[in-house]
C-alpha cells in the first residue's frame, strides 16, 4: 500500500515532463522505421522469400528481427537518457525529492515507463509483419498465433536491456555520457556471439534471440534469465542510492 501510494505522485508528474521532450515522437518515429524494414524488404526482393519454405513469419522474422532488434534497443537507450535528463536538467531531480516519493520508487516509475513505451513500436513492428504475411504470404492461417507469441517472447526480452539502460541513465546526470555509453553497448553487445547460451542473456544481446529457433527448455532458461536480470539491476540501483546518499 505505501509503495502504490509512493508511485501515485509520477502518475501525473511524468506525462507533464515527457510532453516537453521528444519521448512520445522518438518511440512512434522509430516503431514506424523499424516496421518499414520488412516492408521494404519484401517489396525489392520478393521471390528471395516467397520461395523459401517453411512458416512466412519464422521467414520474415529470420531475414529481418536483426535490424528490428537493433532499432528497439536503440529506442529503449535513447528513451532511458530522456526519462532522467528530465530529471538532472535545472536540479529538477531536488524537487522530486521533496515529494512523497523514494529515490528507488522514482526509479520503478520510470521504469514502469520505459517498459510499456516498449508495446508501441513492437505494436507497429507487429502490424508490418503481418500485413507482409497477408499480402505476400495469403495461404498462411497459422501466423496469428506465431506473431502474438514472438512478439511477446521479444518483448520479455527487452526488459533486461530497460532496466540496465535506466540504471546507467540514473547514474550519468549527463544526457550525452549517458547516451554514448548506451550507443557504444549497442554495437559492442551486436557482434558477440548469439549462439552461447550465457552471452545471448546478456542485456543488449538477448532481444536479438528469436523464439522459433530457441528449444522449450532455451525459452525457459531465456524468460528465468531475464527476471533474474530485471531484479539484478533493481537491486544494483538500490545499492548505488545508498552510496550516493552517503557520499
Amino acid at each position: 500500500m505505501k509503495a502504490v501510494q509512493s508511485l501515485l505522485p509520477l502518475s501525473s508528474l511524468e506525462p507533464r515532463k515527457l510532453k516537453r521532450t521528444g519521448y512520445v515522437p522518438a518511440f512512434l518515429g522509430g516503431g514506424l522505421l523499424a516496421g518499414l524494414v520488412p516492408i521494404i524488404n519484401m517489396t525489392v526482393r520478393p521471390t528471395m522469400f516467397t520461395t523459401q519454405p517453411g512458416s512466412p513469419f519464422h521467414i520474415l522474422m529470420d531475414a529481418n528481427w536483426q535490424l528490428m532488434a537493433q532499432l528497439n534497443i536503440l529506442l529503449l537507450v535513447c528513451g532511458a537518457c530522456i526519462l532522467y535528463h528530465t530529471e538532472y536538467e535545472g536540479n529538477a531531480i531536488q524537487k522530486t525529492e521533496t515529494l512523497p516519493v523514494t529515490p528507488f520508487f522514482l526509479f520503478l516509475g520510470k521504469l514502469g515507463i520505459l517498459i510499456l513505451s516498449c508495446l508501441l513500436p513492437l505494436c507497429l513492428e507487429a502490424i508490418s509483419l503481418l500485413l507482409c504475411c497477408m499480402h505476400w504470404f495469403p495461404d498462411d492461417a497459422a501466423v496469428g498465433m506465431l506473431l502474438i507469441k514472438g512478439i511477446a517472447f521479444e518483448f520479455a526480452l527487452m526488459l533486461p536491456t530497460a532496466a540496465a539502460m535506466l540504471f546507467i541513465s540514473s547514474i550519468c546526470r549527463n544526457m550525452w555520457i549517458c547516451l554514448g555509453t548506451g550507443v557504444i553497448l549497442v554495437f559492442m553487445t551486436s557482434v558477440l556471439p548469439a549462439d552461447n547460451t550465457v552471452m545471448a542473456m546478456l542485456p543488449f544481446v538477448s532481444p536479438y534471440r528469436i523464439l522459433h529457433r530457441l528449444s522449450h527448455t532455451q525459452t525457459f532458461h531465456m524468460l528465468a534469465g531475464c527476471a533474474g536480470e530485471i531484479v539484478l539491476f533493481c537491486l544494483l540501483e538500490t545499492i548505488y542510492l545508498k552510496i550516493r546518499r552517503l557520499s
